[in-house]
């Protein structure tokens, strides 16, 4: 894969996506979206993965003051191999956060997520090639994201937790040294302990920057051990998060994961991003909506079982210190690729946030 091509692929992009920004929306409208979205509050979203593309695409219609921190430790697909090839952090999560802040997201996102079928650049994206040129345009993985930011006009902006090479390690607690996202992904269930090489890795000044600005802190949904926990690790960044005044939130995944998290509660994961963080996390929101039992013997068959909150779970999260939030916040999609998948509705999950915020000064509020 030369750079000319990568270079072609930003042209190419460039230009179909200012055909793009051509043909949306009304002026007025537009710039009245624009101001109601300014006056929003100052979110900062930590994770990685879906799931926190998917929380984006939600909260991106109630504020534009968004700051998402995205974990760099991904090792699969065309990730990983830009990774091992190119030397740069893998763009993968990073630009699904880019597309899913956009203002066009499902034109642009049927763009940057194709797919090469064929040749050195099977299993490629345009994105992730895009983003690659960027980079070696750059010469710097930071600078080419704050350029993508930048050039497709994102409510709010996007930023790596951190511009190193780091890896994730862990220990099972058989003892069991397991390194990289894939390792760790398949013994998460088994983990005693996990941290990053090198141990001294530092977050982006950014990164702390946006914390001192936010009114509110956002953890998952995702990946427990690959997604949410990897920006923990970084000792600055969970120092930063700790010592802030601002409510932090955990949003729970809708289903355990097979092998990471597989036989895990709610109760398990909050503890974990808790000791990560250094700190409980003030709320923990949790789905309550059944989900259809074919969906759920469809993910049985995969090692995966839904996530609720039980009596006893209440009880051991209010002992923590913990506000639980129970809602409806999935839905049913249906994929190409996959058929039926359950995935959190960004509208559904947006709003009970935005809820909870616009009561977050009434201390009588119990949810």
């Amino acid at each position: 894969m030369s750079f000319a091509l990568g270079v072609l692929t930003a042209v190419v992009i460039l230009f179909m996506f200012g055909r793009i920004k051509l043909n949306s929306g009304r002026p007025v409208i537009v710039r009245a979206l624009s101001r109601r979205l300014s006056s929003g509050p100052y979110i900062v979203a930590v994770g990685g993965g879906t799931g926190l593309s998917t929380l984006l695409r939600g909260i991106k219609a109630f504020t534009r003051n968004i700051t998402a921190v995205v974990a760099v430790t991904d090792e699969g697909g065309s990730s990983g191999r830009l990774r091992n090839e190119w030397g740069m952090l893998p763009p993968g999560d990073v630009r699904n956060c880019i597309v899913a802040l956009a203002e066009n997201d499902n034109e642009l996102r049927r763009i940057l997520d194709f797919r090469f079928d064929r040749g050195e650049l099977s299993g490629h994206s345009l994105g992730n090639l895009l983003l690659l040129a960027v980079t070696e345009m750059c010469g710097d993985f930071s600078l080419a994201v704050e350029q993508m930011n930048h050039l497709l006009s994102i409510r709010g902006r996007v930023l790596p937790v951190t511009t190193e090479s780091i890896t994730l390690m862990g220990r099972t607690r058989d003892d069991l040294s397991v390194k990289g996202e894939l390792d760790i992904s398949a013994h998460g269930h088994e983990l005693q302990e996990i941290w990053l090489e090198p141990v001294n890795a530092k977050p982006l000044p950014e990164v702390l920057s946006a914390v001192d600005d936010a009114d509110v802190i956002l953890l998952g949904p995702g990946s427990l051990f690959t997604s949410v926990i990897p920006n923990l690790l970084l000792q600055d960044f969970a120092d930063k998060l700790k010592e802030s005044q601002v409510p932090k939130i955990y949003i729970c995944n809708l289903m355990t994961q097979p092998d990471e998290t597989a036989g895990m509660n709610i109760v398990q994961h909050l503890e974990w991003v808790s000791a990560a963080l250094g700190c409980v996390p003030d709320f923990v929101i949790a789905n309550s909506e059944k989900i259809p039992d074919d969906i759920v013997e469809a993910y049985r068959q995969e090692g995966a079982s839904p996530l609720y909150l039980d009596y006893h779970q209440r009880e051991i999260i209010r002992n923590m210190g913990c506000i639980y939030i129970e809602a409806s916040i999935m839905s049913v999609f249906e994929s190409e690729k996959e058929g039926r998948v359950l995935r959190h509705d960004p509208q559904k999950l947006a709003s009970v946030i935005f809820r909870l915020i616009r009561k977050m000064d009434d201390e009588r509020y119990i949810p």
